[in-house]
């Protein structure tokens, strides 16, 4: 007599990078990253540096493109930022960074990134990465409360519930 339990019905992913591939799909936003020469080491590897300011691209982009941030009124620092390397880019890769906002609290919020090669339709991810963002009054150098036209913005395309 075979006698089955709950544990044996649950499906299982082989390892990380399978979790880390299925993760792609909650992204709304993306944009195309053009590699340069000076971001390459001598190993031919995008350099680990260079990540973040490819995360600073995409970032500024989703602000201009979905967000509409209005620099003219409030400004943005960058609290913290982290990143995980999974694959090394290289040489004549394609590349483009997904952005979604994940949080928005009162002053700050969080943007999550993917940055991922494309191989014709497939998409590998080669790193993941985190920003938690603070909204900051020009005037007085102090976190101020995020702008409503800007966070109903993030809520509407990322569909997020206050």
């Amino acid at each position: 007599m075979i006698f089955k339990t709950l544990w044996q019905n649950i499906s299982k992913s082989k390892d990380k990078l399978t979790d880390i591939r299925s993760f792609s799909d909650k992204f709304n936003y993306k944009t195309n990253i053009h590699l340069r020469f000076i971001d390459f080491d001598m190993m031919g590897h995008v350099n680990n540096s260079v990540y973040f300011t490819y995360l600073e691209i995409a970032r500024t982009k989703y602000w201009e493109e979905i967000v509409k941030w209005d620099w003219k009124k409030t400004g943005i620092v960058i609290a913290h930022a982290e990143l995980d390397y999974i694959l090394p880019i290289v040489m004549n890769d394609k590349i483009v960074v997904h952005v979604k906002t994940s949080r928005i609290g009162n002053t700050s919020f969080d943007l999550e990134y993917q940055i991922v090669k494309v191989k014709g339709a497939e998409e590998i991810i080669c790193s993941k990465g985190k920003t938690v963002c603070i909204a900051v009054d020009y005037t007085t150098s102090r976190p101020t409360t995020i702008p409503e036209a800007e966070k109903q913005k993030m809520l509407g395309f990322e569909q997020l519930t206050p």
